[in-house]
């Protein structure tokens, strides 16, 4: 159902905004709208310009309050004064800040060991001394690598002529890293050859004095000692912020409900002159939190409230709340997808939970599978509130009790008696065409009076909101209504072997109709007293109107079979499970009950994942399309409802 919204205005002075938002509007849901755009015709309007003095505060408040672990489940102190908050965070700031510098010279420290560690890797297993070769000066040396297939041809080429001695250390997939040693007279010739082999130099810290390997398990234990620092660093700052955790929370909630009040001021407007300065607020409530909200403030002089009633004219359409019944809420997921209803719009939220459960019972028709569902969805919805969890669990009462409809317990067909009929077995004989099976004529009778159903529910939305032409000429208006109905008592009364209405009754009751779809457009602005003339001529006008009108009949059929699929799922359910008990030898009387169990869940989950889409299918494109157009905006307030009483 959609909740009744009404448009109110709220005003007073101007250094009062904080006041009314903090004891008044912060407890009722009110969809605020922007004051400048919504009160054109109010002159001296003008923005507020103000900076928020709480969000800084509660940023730092939240980042505070991530630190703790299992923070909901902490009792605020609500003691504190608005001075004392900002005192918590400024403190636990203060002391943040210094941990940020220790953490940050650790942090660069870390860079530092890896970065050296990265260099020395490549040359652990060279079995030298870096001290010495340091500071060697009569031997020149260069560390570096080269890629592996010009070292191969310098092995291979010019090793023997070069006056230089390359000493080879850790290879990778590119390249091979080592150090050459040469005379410091040759350098200059020694390092073009090298530079022509693209060979890349590598500097080495001169800290570096025991060998590669050493220094290599040296860094290794200062990067190890390091991060246990930092460990015991991230330890000494969760304590700081556990030791101030009540404080810290109840500052949080605090400021982020002040900041979120004080941030009411984007969507109000001031209205200054010579003798007086005053804030104005408007937007939505619902009706009942309107009646609530006067009440409490009637006693106030410093607030004033207009409740507007020809919202229509000047506030444009009221955003949708939708509430229903706690059964048919988790449906509301449906609906959304598709779109939310306008507030002239029926909320169709009871409709498809009758409906989808009712489906969805009849294609999964089985009273251990529907139990299994029951259970499953409805502990899910229970603890983590997850709307399909809802659907399922609904879907699985339904479930149940086509099961025992149709004599269905986990597959077995002989355990109890079916109430009604077997799906699989159970056939009708129909004039002209024989037997069918009896489902498939229940699902297309039953398609007939839910498309019934809708096109009355097409008729109410067009009256509501005063649509002639889809009241009484659209193909699911009255005409078209009158025109399906006709077909369906025609069928009814055929099928059951009574005589069919005359050829004057056939006329009127099939032909009439049609000829109203035919010339809706003329015939609408002939009621509205429209003298507005066609834009193509007659005969375009007739060609297109019978196209249209042939594409209306077309759907008429294909929208009434398509329903045969109910039956030929609650067949095919009957038919798997059937598969599943023979694979398990259940003819035998002595059934593998692993299999029996894997295979019920096995159609449990899959089968179920295939029938709850084509139930959402039939759904949106065999009803929704013929009565609802989903055009309305969702209702959003600034701030959720709490308590109706007054804070201290």
């Amino acid at each position: 159902m959609i909740v009744k919204m009404k448009f109110v205005n709220i005003s007073g002075p101007r250094n009062d905004i904080d006041r009314v938002t903090d004891l008044y509007l912060s407890r009722y849901e009110i969809q605020l709208e922007s004051a400048l755009s919504e009160l054109k015709t109010v002159d001296d309007l003008r923005p507020f310009m103000e900076m928020n003095p709480y969000r800084d505060a509660l940023n730092k408040a939240v980042q505070f309050v991530d630190y703790l672990p299992d923070s909901e489940n902490i009792t605020p102190d609500d003691s504190l004064t608005l001075n004392d908050m900002f005192e918590v965070i400024r403190n636990a700031n203060q002391s943040y800040t210094g941990f940020q510098e220790k953490r940050n010279e650790l942090k660069k420290r870390m860079d530092e060991l890896k970065k050296k560690q990265q260099i020395i890797a490549p040359f652990k297993s060279m079995d030298c001394e870096l001290g010495k070769i340091l500071n060697f000066k009569y031997i020149a040396y260069r560390f570096g690598r080269i890629p592996i297939e010009y070292f191969d041809k310098m092995n291979k080429y010019l090793m023997d002529n070069l006056s230089a001695i390359f000493v080879e250390g850790e290879r990778d997939e590119s390249y091979v890293y080592g150090a050459y040693f040469l005379s410091p007279g040759d350098t200059q010739k020694i390092d073009a050859v090298f530079r022509s082999l693209h060979f890349e130099k590598i500097e080495l810290p001169d800290e570096f004095r025991d060998t590669p390997v050493d220094e290599y398990q040296k860094l290794i234990r200062e990067i190890y000692n390091t991060n246990q620092k930092m460990d015991e660093l991230e330890k000494a700052i969760g304590e700081m912020f556990l030791s101030q955790a009540p404080r810290l929370i109840a500052a949080k909630n605090r400021l982020e409900e002040l900041a979120n009040n004080f941030d009411v001021r984007k969507m109000a407007a001031r209205m200054e002159n010579k003798k007086e300065d005053y804030y104005i607020l408007c937007g939505w409530m619902a009706e009942d939190d309107v009646e609530m909200f006067l009440q409490e403030v009637k006693n106030d002089d410093k607030i004033f409230v207009v409740v507007e009633d020809d919202r229509d004219t000047y506030f444009g359409e009221p955003p949708t709340k939708l509430e229903n019944p706690k059964i048919f809420k988790p449906f509301e997921m449906f609906v959304r997808m598709y779109g939310l209803p306008s507030h002239d719009e029926i909320d169709p939220t009871i409709f498809v939970g009758l409906t989808y459960s009712f489906i969805f019972g009849v294609m999964f028709g089985d009273v251990g599978q529907g139990l299994l569902l029951l259970i499953g969805g409805g502990l899910i919805y229970h603890f983590k509130k997850a709307p399909l969890a809802g659907i399922i669990a609904t879907a699985g009462i339904f479930s149940t009790i086509f099961g025992f409809m149709f004599g269905s317990i986990f597959g077995f067909e002989d355990v109890i008696r079916p109430l009604w009929l077997r799906p699989i077995d159970h056939m009708t004989t129909l004039p002209f065409i024989g037997k069918l099976n009896t489902v498939f004529i229940v699902s297309v009778a039953f398609g007939m009076g839910i498309i019934l159903v809708a096109m009355l529910l097409h008729i109410v939305n067009a009256a509501r909101s005063k649509d002639t032409e889809n009241i009484w000429f659209d193909s699911n208006g009255l005409a078209g209504f009158v025109f399906y109905l006709s077909i369906v008592v025609t069928i009814v009364l055929f099928m059951t072997g009574h005589k069919t209405p005359g050829g004057i009754v056939m006329s009127i009751m099939f032909g009439i109709p049609l000829l109203l779809i035919l010339f809706k457009e003329p015939l609408t602005r002939a009621v509205q007293k429209r003298a507005k003339k066609m834009d193509e001529g007659a005969g375009m006008f007739l060609v297109q109107g019978f196209f249209e009108l042939f594409e209306t009949l077309l759907s008429y059929f294909s929208n009434t079979l398509s329903f045969v699929r109910i039956g030929a799922f609650a067949v095919s359910h009957a038919a798997i499970m059937e598969v599943v008990l023979i694979l398990a030898g259940a003819e035998s009387g002595s059934p593998n009950w692993a299999v029996v169990i894997l295979g019920n869940l096995f159609v449990c989950g899959f089968e179920g994942l295939i029938v709850g889409i084509q139930v959402l299918r039939l759904e949106y494109y065999e009803m929704f399309s013929r009565f609802y157009k989903g055009g309305g905006r969702a209702f959003e307030p600034y701030t959720k409802k709490t308590k109706k009483t007054k804070k201290k």
